[in-house]
């Protein structure tokens, strides 16, 4: 449809198009109005987005941040076959896989620190660990049997707990004797890993100090630890500066470091 015509043309010209302008007009109004109601509701063939946030589970917990602060509370954990709780403290960091917090009193980061991502491979000796990496079964006694068994590392004899609903062994484990770590393999004193080919779990230095606790989902493992972590020396440092690293952590920072890792607990779902 042509538009309007101009004020210029003449009266006669304007008389013979009034009519066609009203009549396109109308058209063009009732077009709108019926595109108006139509646009209103969104055609089932476009997609739409939804904004994502934290969800809790039936029970109400919200999920452990992936990383970054985390603030005072308790919250769910997906990283095994069964959920399990743990409550934090203010202070604490970390995500998927592990909670640390530093000591303020002392240099390094991560003074304390719970971990609970999953390995299935131990080295039978922790020092010379390349190519040995040996995979063992989804029990917990297979990884409790090969990690007290490891070369060059002392545990204390398992005892039996209870996490929850399940249960499990907890030990004590270190570095044995004086270990030169900087000679081990790939400068890394390695105590167990996810895959074959590379450690993810190491020593940095032989103040490092765990205790681990592994439990059977009904013969599959979910495994934590608490470790106590050095820095390892630095030939740059000061005489004050290495005292002030290799100081004992505050003990109250263990203490809370205990209460997060004894905080963990299972709930089956039968």
């Amino acid at each position: 449809m042509s538009s309007l015509t101009p004020l210029e043309m003449t009266h006669q010209r304007s008389r013979h198009l009034l009519p066609l302008v009203l009549i396109a007009l109308i058209a063009s109004l009732g077009g709108c109005e019926y595109e108006s109601d139509d646009v209103s509701l969104p055609s089932a063939s476009i997609p739409t987005t939804e904004a994502s946030f934290p969800t809790t589970d039936a029970s109400g917990i919200p999920p452990l941040p992936e990383s970054g602060d985390v603030d005072a509370g308790t919250y769910l954990v997906t990283s095994f076959t069964e959920p399990f709780e743990i409550t934090v403290p203010d202070g604490w960091s970390g995500g998927d896989g592990g909670l640390g917090k530093d000591d303020p009193d002392r240099p390094g980061k991560a003074a304390v620190y719970v971990g609970w991502w999953p390995s299935d491979h131990v080295p039978t000796d922790a020092c010379a660990w390349q190519d040995a990496l040996v995979e063992v079964n989804p029990s917990a006694e297979a990884f409790v049997e090969a990690l007290t068994a490891q070369t060059s590392t002392a545990s204390t004899p398992p005892v039996k707990v209870v996490v929850g609903d399940y249960s499990g062994f907890e030990f004590d484990h270190s570095v044995e004797g004086d270990v030169d770590i900087t000679a081990c393999d790939g400068g890394k004193f390695c105590i167990h890993s996810g895959n074959s080919y590379q450690c993810n779990r190491w020593y940095s230095s032989q103040d490092e100090r765990e205790t681990y606790r592994v439990v059977d989902l009904n013969g599959q493992r979910a495994m934590f630890w608490v470790a106590q972590y050095h820095a390892p020396a630095q030939p740059e440092l000061t005489r004050e500066e290495w005292v002030a690293v290799h100081a004992p952590i505050n003990p109250e920072l263990t203490r809370e470091a205990r209460a997060v890792f004894d905080s963990i607990v299972f709930k089956s779902t039968k």
